[in-house]
């Protein structure tokens, strides 16, 4: 014996929904919107992205940190190759200071905290500082 599946008819489970007194504000009951005085359609507004302000990591001139350890900052934090690294390495050297890397904040402060801390741990007074990119 075959078991038949009624075919269910979605205004008749609407009605009796309806009719059972429970709100449901999933369900538009007629089809149509029902708006009681003092109601209001909200419209979600799309999200506005705005591209976050960028920061230079910038190193600053002195006359004790050595030139080649300079350039291993340059490679080893701000994945530079040897001819960037000796570049920017020169320019710290030559004018005081020398942008390293343009980053969003955050990761701009983390990068000079990394490289300042690792400065002193090998001895070294090298400092390096956050600007904000006109």
């Amino acid at each position: 014996m075959r078991h038949l599946k009624k075919k269910v008819n979605l205004n008749e489970v609407k009605a009796s929904f309806q009719q059972s007194g429970y709100t449901d504000w999933h369900l538009n009951m007629s089809g149509e919107d029902h708006h009681e005085e003092g109601d209001l359609d909200v419209k979600t507004a799309p999200p506005e992205f705005k591209v976050p302000p960028l920061y230079m990591v910038v190193l600053l001139n002195d006359d004790y940190t050595p030139m080649d350890f300079v350039i291993e900052i340059l490679q080893d934090f701000f994945a530079m190759n040897l001819d960037q690294a000796t570049q920017v390495m020169l320019t710290v050297h030559y004018e005081g200071k020398g942008i390293a890397g343009v980053y969003p904040r955050d990761i701009a402060e983390t990068k000079a905290n990394q490289v300042n801390n690792y400065a002193r741990s090998q001895g070294h007074p090298l400092l390096c500082q956050i600007e904000p990119k006109q």
